[in-house]
Protein backbone atom coordinates (compact mmCIF):
# COMPACT_ATOMS: atom_id res chain seq x y z
CA UNK A 1 0.00 0.00 0.00
CA UNK A 2 1.38 4.00 -0.89
CA UNK A 3 2.16 5.69 1.77
CA UNK A 4 -0.32 9.26 2.04
CA UNK A 5 1.61 12.00 0.62
CA UNK A 6 1.94 13.71 4.45
CA UNK A 7 4.24 10.79 5.56
CA UNK A 8 6.49 11.43 2.95
CA UNK A 9 6.45 14.85 3.03
CA UNK A 10 7.12 14.68 6.44
CA UNK A 11 9.72 12.13 6.69
CA UNK A 12 11.75 13.73 3.95
CA UNK A 13 11.83 17.17 6.07
CA UNK A 14 12.84 15.16 8.92
CA UNK A 15 15.89 13.64 6.87
CA UNK A 16 16.50 16.96 5.55
CA UNK A 17 16.94 18.47 8.96
CA UNK A 18 18.77 15.21 10.26
CA UNK A 19 21.15 15.92 7.59
CA UNK A 20 22.25 19.40 8.88
CA UNK A 21 22.13 18.34 12.67
CA UNK A 22 25.34 18.74 14.50
CA UNK A 23 24.39 16.13 17.30
CA UNK A 24 21.40 13.45 17.90
CA UNK A 25 18.58 13.33 17.97
CA UNK A 26 16.79 15.32 16.37
CA UNK A 27 14.01 16.98 17.96
CA UNK A 28 10.71 17.22 15.93
CA UNK A 29 7.28 18.53 17.02
CA UNK A 30 4.31 17.29 15.31
CA UNK A 31 1.29 19.46 15.73
CA UNK A 32 -2.55 18.79 14.28
CA UNK A 33 -5.99 19.47 15.19
CA UNK A 34 -8.17 16.54 16.42
CA UNK A 35 -9.11 14.25 13.96
CA UNK A 36 -6.53 15.48 11.92
CA UNK A 37 -4.47 12.09 11.92
CA UNK A 38 -1.42 13.19 13.67
CA UNK A 39 -0.98 10.21 15.47
CA UNK A 40 -1.82 7.70 12.84
CA UNK A 41 0.87 10.06 10.49
CA UNK A 42 3.48 10.35 13.49
CA UNK A 43 3.42 5.96 13.69
CA UNK A 44 3.58 5.92 9.93
CA UNK A 45 6.74 7.98 9.96
CA UNK A 46 8.59 5.83 12.71
CA UNK A 47 7.83 2.73 10.31
CA UNK A 48 8.89 4.16 7.36
CA UNK A 49 11.95 6.04 8.58
CA UNK A 50 12.67 2.88 10.41
CA UNK A 51 12.99 -0.17 7.43
CA UNK A 52 15.65 0.01 5.09
CA UNK A 53 17.00 2.40 3.74
CA UNK A 54 16.91 4.77 6.29
CA UNK A 55 16.97 1.64 9.21
CA UNK A 56 16.71 4.82 11.77
CA UNK A 57 16.37 4.89 15.45
CA UNK A 58 12.70 6.79 15.77
CA UNK A 59 11.16 7.11 18.98
CA UNK A 60 7.18 9.20 18.86
CA UNK A 61 5.79 10.06 22.33
CA UNK A 62 2.45 11.64 22.47
CA UNK A 63 1.86 14.69 24.90
CA UNK A 64 -1.41 13.12 25.64
CA UNK A 65 1.16 10.83 27.99
CA UNK A 66 2.36 13.27 29.91
CA UNK A 67 -1.73 14.12 31.49
CA UNK A 68 -1.12 14.68 35.33
CA UNK A 69 -2.41 11.48 37.06
CA UNK A 70 -6.10 10.62 37.50
CA UNK A 71 -5.28 12.54 41.52
CA UNK A 72 -3.46 15.43 40.26
CA UNK A 73 -6.72 16.25 37.61
CA UNK A 74 -8.98 16.61 39.81
CA UNK A 75 -7.28 18.11 42.10
CA UNK A 76 -6.68 20.68 39.70
CA UNK A 77 -10.58 20.58 38.76
CA UNK A 78 -11.57 21.20 42.37
CA UNK A 79 -9.66 23.88 42.66
CA UNK A 80 -10.60 25.89 39.59
CA UNK A 81 -14.25 24.94 40.00
CA UNK A 82 -15.43 28.06 37.73
CA UNK A 83 -13.32 26.84 34.95
CA UNK A 84 -15.04 24.30 32.37
CA UNK A 85 -11.68 24.43 30.63
CA UNK A 86 -9.65 22.52 33.59
CA UNK A 87 -12.47 19.88 34.11
CA UNK A 88 -10.77 16.64 32.53
CA UNK A 89 -7.62 16.68 30.56
CA UNK A 90 -6.61 17.96 27.35
CA UNK A 91 -6.10 21.60 28.25
CA UNK A 92 -2.47 23.19 29.31
CA UNK A 93 -1.83 23.16 32.45
CA UNK A 94 -3.09 19.36 32.44
CA UNK A 95 0.50 17.99 32.05
CA UNK A 96 3.18 16.70 33.95
CA UNK A 97 5.66 19.27 32.36
CA UNK A 98 8.16 18.48 34.68
CA UNK A 99 8.26 14.80 33.97
CA UNK A 100 8.46 15.88 30.21
CA UNK A 101 11.45 17.99 30.39
CA UNK A 102 13.06 14.73 32.49
CA UNK A 103 12.46 12.53 29.40
CA UNK A 104 13.30 14.78 26.95
CA UNK A 105 16.47 16.28 29.06
CA UNK A 106 17.76 12.24 29.08
CA UNK A 107 17.06 11.85 25.54
CA UNK A 108 18.91 14.80 24.68
CA UNK A 109 21.98 13.62 26.95
CA UNK A 110 21.71 9.62 25.55
CA UNK A 111 21.08 7.98 28.62
CA UNK A 112 19.89 4.46 28.39
CA UNK A 113 17.30 2.60 29.95
CA UNK A 114 14.32 5.79 28.84
CA UNK A 115 11.08 4.42 30.47
CA UNK A 116 8.62 6.78 28.42
CA UNK A 117 5.23 7.95 30.16
CA UNK A 118 1.56 6.59 29.33
CA UNK A 119 -1.41 7.71 30.16
CA UNK A 120 -4.41 5.29 29.69
CA UNK A 121 -7.70 6.65 28.72
CA UNK A 122 -9.82 3.73 29.58
CA UNK A 123 -9.27 4.00 33.16
CA UNK A 124 -11.81 5.87 35.70
CA UNK A 125 -14.76 5.54 33.11
CA UNK A 126 -12.84 7.58 30.20
CA UNK A 127 -11.45 9.52 32.41
CA UNK A 128 -7.94 8.20 32.38
CA UNK A 129 -4.96 7.82 34.67
CA UNK A 130 -1.29 7.96 34.04
CA UNK A 131 0.66 4.67 34.68
CA UNK A 132 3.10 3.99 36.89
CA UNK A 133 6.98 4.02 35.95
CA UNK A 134 7.33 1.08 37.04
CA UNK A 135 9.72 -0.98 33.96
CA UNK A 136 6.79 -2.39 32.10
CA UNK A 137 6.33 0.57 29.16
CA UNK A 138 8.49 1.78 26.11
CA UNK A 139 12.20 1.47 26.87
CA UNK A 140 14.58 3.66 25.32
CA UNK A 141 18.28 3.10 24.76
CA UNK A 142 20.83 5.34 22.96
CA UNK A 143 21.59 6.39 20.65
CA UNK A 144 18.08 7.63 19.05
CA UNK A 145 18.58 9.26 16.02
CA UNK A 146 14.84 10.82 15.85
CA UNK A 147 12.32 11.99 18.67
CA UNK A 148 9.06 12.59 17.57
CA UNK A 149 6.26 14.36 19.99
CA UNK A 150 3.07 14.79 18.63
CA UNK A 151 -0.10 16.78 20.06
CA UNK A 152 -2.69 19.44 19.20
CA UNK A 153 -1.22 22.56 21.10
CA UNK A 154 2.47 21.26 20.46
CA UNK A 155 4.31 24.65 20.03
CA UNK A 156 1.36 26.89 21.18
CA UNK A 157 3.23 29.88 22.91
CA UNK A 158 1.30 32.48 25.65
CA UNK A 159 0.43 35.66 24.83
CA UNK A 160 0.04 39.38 26.58
CA UNK A 161 -2.58 40.12 28.47
CA UNK A 162 -2.93 43.17 25.81
CA UNK A 163 -2.97 40.44 23.10
CA UNK A 164 -5.10 38.06 24.80
CA UNK A 165 -7.66 41.50 25.33
CA UNK A 166 -7.37 42.21 21.48
CA UNK A 167 -8.31 38.65 20.64
CA UNK A 168 -11.30 38.88 22.71
CA UNK A 169 -12.99 41.57 21.03
CA UNK A 170 -11.58 40.48 17.74
CA UNK A 171 -11.58 37.10 16.12
CA UNK A 172 -13.10 35.43 18.82
CA UNK A 173 -16.35 37.62 19.19
CA UNK A 174 -16.60 36.50 15.36
CA UNK A 175 -15.82 32.71 15.64
CA UNK A 176 -17.47 32.24 19.30
CA UNK A 177 -20.91 33.78 17.17
CA UNK A 178 -19.64 31.25 13.77
CA UNK A 179 -19.39 27.97 16.07
CA UNK A 180 -22.33 28.98 18.52
CA UNK A 181 -20.03 28.08 21.36
CA UNK A 182 -21.11 29.20 24.97
CA UNK A 183 -19.25 30.01 27.63
CA UNK A 184 -19.91 27.31 29.86
CA UNK A 185 -17.88 25.31 27.64
CA UNK A 186 -15.30 27.39 26.39
CA UNK A 187 -14.67 29.83 29.56
CA UNK A 188 -14.94 33.29 30.01
CA UNK A 189 -11.71 35.52 29.75
CA UNK A 190 -10.64 35.01 32.94
CA UNK A 191 -10.52 31.40 32.47
CA UNK A 192 -8.83 31.30 29.22
CA UNK A 193 -6.12 33.79 31.03
CA UNK A 194 -5.75 31.15 33.80
CA UNK A 195 -4.60 28.74 30.42
CA UNK A 196 -2.28 31.22 28.97
CA UNK A 197 -0.55 31.49 32.19
CA UNK A 198 -0.07 27.32 32.36
CA UNK A 199 0.96 27.95 29.05
CA UNK A 200 3.81 29.97 29.76
CA UNK A 201 5.51 26.79 31.55
CA UNK A 202 5.25 24.45 28.52
CA UNK A 203 8.02 27.08 26.53
CA UNK A 204 10.62 24.90 28.60
CA UNK A 205 9.29 21.47 26.50
CA UNK A 206 9.40 23.64 23.54
CA UNK A 207 13.19 24.68 23.45
CA UNK A 208 13.98 21.23 23.03
CA UNK A 209 12.93 21.26 19.63
CA UNK A 210 14.83 21.78 16.46
CA UNK A 211 12.08 21.42 14.01
CA UNK A 212 8.11 21.28 13.64
CA UNK A 213 5.58 20.18 11.27
CA UNK A 214 2.07 21.76 11.73
CA UNK A 215 -0.96 19.75 9.99
CA UNK A 216 -3.86 22.01 9.35
CA UNK A 217 -6.89 22.34 7.54
CA UNK A 218 -6.25 24.17 4.03
CA UNK A 219 -9.20 27.24 3.71
CA UNK A 220 -12.43 26.20 1.88
CA UNK A 221 -14.88 28.58 0.66
CA UNK A 222 -17.83 26.83 1.93
CA UNK A 223 -16.45 26.66 5.42
CA UNK A 224 -18.26 28.70 7.96
CA UNK A 225 -15.35 29.29 10.00
CA UNK A 226 -11.47 28.29 9.30
CA UNK A 227 -12.13 25.89 12.09
CA UNK A 228 -15.22 23.76 11.20
CA UNK A 229 -13.13 21.37 9.22
CA UNK A 230 -11.74 20.31 12.93
CA UNK A 231 -15.72 19.08 13.93
CA UNK A 232 -15.96 17.18 10.69
CA UNK A 233 -12.74 14.84 11.19
CA UNK A 234 -13.78 14.08 14.80
CA UNK A 235 -16.85 13.40 14.07
CA UNK A 236 -15.84 10.94 11.49
CA UNK A 237 -13.26 9.60 13.66
CA UNK A 238 -15.87 8.82 16.31
CA UNK A 239 -18.39 7.43 13.96
CA UNK A 240 -15.78 5.41 12.58
CA UNK A 241 -14.86 3.96 16.24
CA UNK A 242 -18.39 3.10 17.01
CA UNK A 243 -18.60 1.35 13.70
CA UNK A 244 -15.93 -1.05 15.01
CA UNK A 245 -17.17 -1.37 18.99
CA UNK A 246 -20.51 -2.11 18.76
CA UNK A 247 -21.62 1.93 18.69
CA UNK A 248 -20.02 3.14 22.24
CA UNK A 249 -18.84 6.46 22.02
CA UNK A 250 -19.60 9.74 22.39
CA UNK A 251 -23.36 11.82 20.45
CA UNK A 252 -22.91 13.99 17.66
CA UNK A 253 -23.82 16.37 20.27
CA UNK A 254 -21.39 15.39 22.62
CA UNK A 255 -18.86 15.01 19.72
CA UNK A 256 -19.21 19.12 19.07
CA UNK A 257 -18.78 20.05 23.06
CA UNK A 258 -15.43 18.26 23.36
CA UNK A 259 -14.12 19.98 20.11
CA UNK A 260 -16.03 22.96 21.45
CA UNK A 261 -13.25 22.99 24.91
CA UNK A 262 -11.02 23.52 22.31
CA UNK A 263 -11.42 25.82 19.83
CA UNK A 264 -9.97 28.74 22.32
CA UNK A 265 -6.09 27.15 22.01
CA UNK A 266 -6.07 27.31 18.13
CA UNK A 267 -7.50 31.34 18.67
CA UNK A 268 -5.62 32.69 21.48
CA UNK A 269 -2.23 30.51 20.93
CA UNK A 270 -1.99 29.25 17.99
CA UNK A 271 0.07 31.90 16.33
CA UNK A 272 2.93 31.48 18.52
CA UNK A 273 4.00 28.28 16.65
CA UNK A 274 4.97 31.36 13.65
CA UNK A 275 6.78 33.43 16.70
CA UNK A 276 6.99 32.82 19.63
CA UNK A 277 6.35 35.05 23.04
CA UNK A 278 6.85 38.54 23.71
CA UNK A 279 5.65 39.83 26.91
CA UNK A 280 6.77 39.74 30.67
CA UNK A 281 7.24 36.68 32.14
CA UNK A 282 7.93 37.28 35.65
CA UNK A 283 10.21 38.38 38.05
CA UNK A 284 11.16 34.57 38.38
CA UNK A 285 12.62 34.51 34.85
CA UNK A 286 15.12 36.45 34.54
CA UNK A 287 16.44 35.66 30.98
CA UNK A 288 13.23 36.78 28.66
CA UNK A 289 15.30 37.08 25.58
CA UNK A 290 15.72 33.24 25.11
CA UNK A 291 11.86 33.01 24.74
CA UNK A 292 11.82 35.78 22.14
CA UNK A 293 11.33 33.06 19.03
CA UNK A 294 11.20 29.96 18.46
CA UNK A 295 14.47 27.64 17.78
CA UNK A 296 12.47 25.84 15.07
CA UNK A 297 11.56 29.20 13.01
CA UNK A 298 13.74 28.60 9.17
CA UNK A 299 13.53 25.17 9.60
CA UNK A 300 10.14 23.89 9.73
CA UNK A 301 6.74 22.92 7.68
CA UNK A 302 3.30 23.49 7.18
CA UNK A 303 1.12 21.39 5.38
CA UNK A 304 -2.51 21.84 4.38
CA UNK A 305 -4.65 19.16 3.78
CA UNK A 306 -8.54 18.80 2.60
CA UNK A 307 -11.57 17.68 3.83
CA UNK A 308 -10.31 13.64 2.85
CA UNK A 309 -6.75 14.85 4.87
CA UNK A 310 -5.21 14.78 1.41
CA UNK A 311 -2.37 17.28 0.94
CA UNK A 312 -3.07 20.32 -0.72
CA UNK A 313 -0.37 22.67 0.11
CA UNK A 314 3.78 22.54 1.67
CA UNK A 315 5.35 25.29 2.49
CA UNK A 316 8.63 25.54 4.48
CA UNK A 317 9.00 28.64 7.58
Amino acid sequence: MALPSAVLHISNHILDQLSKAVIRPLFVALQGPQGSGKSFLANLVRSHLSAPPHALNVVVLSIDDLYLTHEELVTLAQRNPDNPLWRGRGQPGTHDVELGSKVLRSLKEGKNGIELPRFDKSLFDGEGDRLHLDGTGTIVDSPVDVFIMEGWFMGFYPVSLQELQTKWDGIWAQERQLLGLNDAVVGTKNDIADVNEALKGYMEIWEFFDTIVKIEAASSPSSVSSLSMIYKWRLEQEHDMKARNGGKGMTDEAVKLFVDRYIPGYIFFGDGIFRGYVGCLGAEKKDMTRFAAPRWLGRSLRIGVNEKREVVAVEEF
